[in-house]
């Protein structure tokens, strides 16, 4: 079972993920693993450093940027981290998300895995980002370069 959804009424931005990898499962929090290039990315967005400050404050900081989180899956089966071993997967249930976030506009997607589901989120008016995954298992993409990308998720903020 993954990890609570981080949403409230003034969400605005969405960014899933597939599931939560094992360093985020066994502490409980998204994006965990010390080599995720997630809250570095948070850190360049915001210009606030997410390493500075403890998770609670990290997702409040999300919050008061209108970003919220999420997966895709909110169950699987899956030895390891990596996406590629995600057995038997059963999605979240995205129905609540139109009265639990009635600002929300845009959904971005943290890899490919996840991005799968963005015509689910276009079909329903929501405007969707593929985005480059921040799991250390993709390294083949500079920092800059994902950053550059990261960037279209707050066009619209």
């Amino acid at each position: 079972i993954g990890l609570a959804p981080v949403l409230d009424v003034r969400t605005h931005v969405l960014i899933l993920g597939s599931f939560p990898g094992a360093a985020s499962l066994a502490a409980g929090q998204y994006y965990a693993h010390p080599r995720n290039g997630f809250w570095p990315l948070m850190t360049a967005l915001t210009g606030v450093d997410t390493a500075t400050i403890p998770y609670p404050a990290r997702l409040d900081l999300l919050r008061k940027h209108h970003i919220g989180l999420w997966d895709v899956f909110g169950e699987c089966e899956r030895e390891g981290s990596l996406d590629s071993a995600i057995r038997k997967p059963a999605a979240n249930d995205f129905e609540r998300l139109r009265r639990l976030c009635p600002e929300l506009a845009v959904v971005g997607f943290n890899g490919q895995a996840a991005g799968k589901f963005a015509p689910l989120f276009a079909a329903q008016g929501y405007r969707t980002v593929v985005l480059p995954s921040t799991s250390p298992a993709h390294a083949a993409m500079s920092f800059d370069a994902k950053l550059e990308r990261w960037k279209q998720l707050m066009d619209d903020c």
